[in-house]
């Protein structure tokens, strides 16, 4: 499968995943700050954005096959890696198998308890439900800061300071996503992210994290370190689970000073 991707700016190349929701453009904020300086390669996993659906099971595994195929057939090597939630899981599982260069994981899932999981699991689906029933009125519910405070509350520190062009893809990515389903069962019912022993990472490593992040939660980032000893831990100050829409010039700043 060729995953359907938006190329940017010149320069050493950098590849970004995104998690669950609008695909690529889950980096609209701060893709132009990236590109400035890089060239950078955001890509639509298997069924979200513009990617068909895996024809068979949907996994961390399936997924991150995917994207490592999509290394192979662009010759992109030892790329840089950059992603968020669910795509900070599938960035560290290609530096765990040696793939890639330096690594940024912002907010990963996959190091919760099984009790985080279960939270995790009853608070997003009906999110995720309710954003599906909203789905025609989500452009005026995310222009008022009133609605849009109480939509994104478990996603974002300030929602009432984002703007609705910020948050629109991702919510309708959430509700009209084929793959959304599929991705959530991985998720919340398939194995937690295995680690990397010290020492054998592609490149450098660095996982930064919301303070008030209330999807995945911050006492997990030490789980995250402690699997991942090499990696450098960034905390985002006021930031929730997206450091793209709260914090977007220092999650790029992050992304291109911790990446080659």
């Amino acid at each position: 499968m060729t995953l359907h991707h938006v190329r940017r700016g010149s320069g050493s190349p950098l590849l970004l995943v995104h998690g669950l929701g609008a695909g690529s453009q889950s980096w609209a904020p701060i893709l132009d700050r990236l590109a400035a300086e890089r060239e950078v390669i955001a890509v639509d996993l298997p069924g979200f954005g513009q990617s068909p659906p895996l024809a068979g099971e949907v996994s961390i595994a399936t997924l991150t096959d995917a994207v490592a195929d999509f290394i192979d057939e662009q010759g992109l090597g030892s790329v840089s890696t950059a992603g968020q939630s669910m795509g900070a899981r599938i960035v560290l599982e290609l530096a765990r198998r040696g793939l890639g260069g330096d690594t940024v994981a912002l907010d990963p899932g996959g190091f919760w308890t099984d009790r985080e999981v279960a939270v995790f699991s009853g608070t997003l689906r009906p999110s995720i439900r309710l954003v599906g029933v909203l789905e025609a009125a989500l452009p005026a519910l995310v222009g008022n800061p009133v609605s849009r405070s109480a939509l994104l509350a478990q996603f974002s520190a300030r929602p009432w300071a984002l703007s609705a062009q910020t948050v629109l893809p991702d919510l309708r990515g959430l509700a009209t996503a084929p793959s959304t389903g599929a991705a959530m069962d991985a998720l919340t019912k398939g194995p937690k992210q295995a680690g990397a022993p010290a020492g054998t990472l592609p490149g450098r490593a660095t996982i930064g994290w919301g303070r008030r992040d209330l999807v995945t939660l911050p006492r997990q980032a030490q789980r995250a370190v402690a699997a991942f000893p090499d990696a450098q831990l960034h905390w985002f100050e006021r930031c929730g689970h997206f450091p793209q829409w709260d914090a977007p010039a220092e999650a790029a700043r992050l992304i291109l000073d911790r990446t080659s």
